[in-house]
């Protein structure tokens, strides 16, 4: 009989430790992600330089903007959805493209 209570109080003690150890784990991944997305609600964007262009989302595909025109130059027919998740975020902050060499290098390395 002993050994039967014996058993049981170690499995409550054990359940009652695992238990408490995932809570404790998923309230420390939660805790981190409120610590990165308030770190990125703080952050200012940063001012694009001024540069020969910047390419950005527009309208489902890519432009490409001089200077401060709200419209775009030049128009890449390349749907913006097939683009990684990486692609698609620098895409909407806009890459300063120092040179047509390297607008150039940029549309070949998006179309592959």
């Amino acid at each position: 009989m002993t050994g039967s209570l014996d058993k049981r109080i170690y499995l409550t003690i054990m359940t009652a430790i695992t238990v408490s150890g995932f809570i404790v784990i998923c309230t420390f991944g939660q805790s981190l992600q409120r610590q990165k997305l308030a770190a990125k609600i703080s952050e200012n964007p940063p001012a694009l330089p001024v540069a020969e262009c910047v390419v950005r989302e527009y309208n489902g595909r890519i432009g490409v903007f001089k200077g401060e025109s709200s419209t775009p130059y030049r128009v890449i027919d390349y749907d913006f959805s097939l683009l990684s998740e990486y692609d698609r975020e620098q895409l909407t902050e806009g890459i300063v493209i120092e040179s047509d060499r390297e607008l150039q290098q940029f549309i070949e390395d998006i179309a592959t």
